[in-house]
């Protein structure tokens, strides 16, 4: 089934960034509130975080690059939620200057109830899309992502 494509004005290069800005700013924005009315007292950053130490462990470089954060303000967010109970750091034992950050039984377990916030929120994004279409939507935001990212000869 062909969907129809209303008649857009030409896409400039400030005209896609600024799309792209809105598409980011408001996910970000959907799932504080939905983080919130979950009853979990989360920034997006932490959100992310957590995220990626779902998938393993991982280093504090790692989660900074994940999370868009410098060192010292991804050192403070893993503070917090250290403190929280949600993750723990230890030594790397072949590399005294290197943490392994890892979640703890109780960031899994709110991982798994904040994974399904994420869930909702890319479902109301997604809405009204086939599933043909949300993997080309993905495939090719991936391409663009890909082309502003690898090196110049």
């Amino acid at each position: 089934m062909q969907t129809s494509v209303p008649s857009l004005a030409p896409c400039t290069g400030s005209t896609l960034g600024l799309l792209f800005r809105q598409v980011r700013d408001a996910m970000w924005a959907r799932m504080a509130d939905e983080l919130a009315r979950s009853g979990h007292d989360l920034t997006f950053s932490q959100y992310i975080t957590l995220k990626k130490l779902a998938e393993g462990t991982a280093g504090a470089s790692d989660l900074a690059r994940a999370a868009e954060l410098n060192p010292g303000a991804m050192t403070r967010l893993l503070d917090k939620l250290e403190t929280k109970g949600m993750v723990a750091r230890e030594a790397d034992p072949s590399d005294r200057r290197a943490l392994h950050i890892h979640l703890t039984d109780a960031g899994r377990s709110i991982w798994r109830d904040i994974d399904q916030c994420g869930m909702r929120v890319r479902d109301t994004a997604l809405a009204g899309l086939s599933d043909h279409e949300r993997n080309t939507l993905t495939a090719l935001l991936e391409r663009v992502r890909d082309n502003l990212t690898s090196s110049t000869d």
